[in-house]
């Protein structure tokens, strides 16, 4: 059984800076193409970065130079470090495993608001 559990979310002001981590579990996790995405109010979900295990990673326009994933094949674990929030960095986001038709974790609420 595939489980992907997210935490590190919360409430945080513009400016500041929030990390993310997801515990996957059930998955060859060395081959897999680990992601976060983010869901705002009233949008659809949206890509905001990926990295398998030796490719560059990939990240949303939004977010370069503003957010750093990173995983570690020994723990099982990919982070999201997110700096310089934005409140339309505003969403739940989501850790998965190889893309849309892969796994998906619960979600955890990220909110920038002052």
């Amino acid at each position: 059984q595939v489980q992907l559990v997210e935490s590190g979310g919360g409430l945080v002001q513009p400016g500041g800076s929030l990390r993310l981590s997801c515990a996957a579990s059930g998955i060859i996790f060395s081959v897999a193409v680990m992601g976060w995405y983010r869901q705002a109010p009233g949008k659809q979900r949206e890509l905001v970065a990926s990295k398998s295990t030796s490719g560059s990673p990939n990240y949303a326009d939004s977010v370069k130079g503003r957010f750093t994933i990173s995983r570690d094949n020994a723990k099982n674990t990919v982070s999201l470090q997110m700096n310089d929030l934005e409140p339309e960095d505003t969403a739940v986001y989501y850790c998965n495993a190889d893309g849309g038709n892969g796994f998906w974790g619960r979600g955890t609420q990220v909110t920038v608001s002052a």
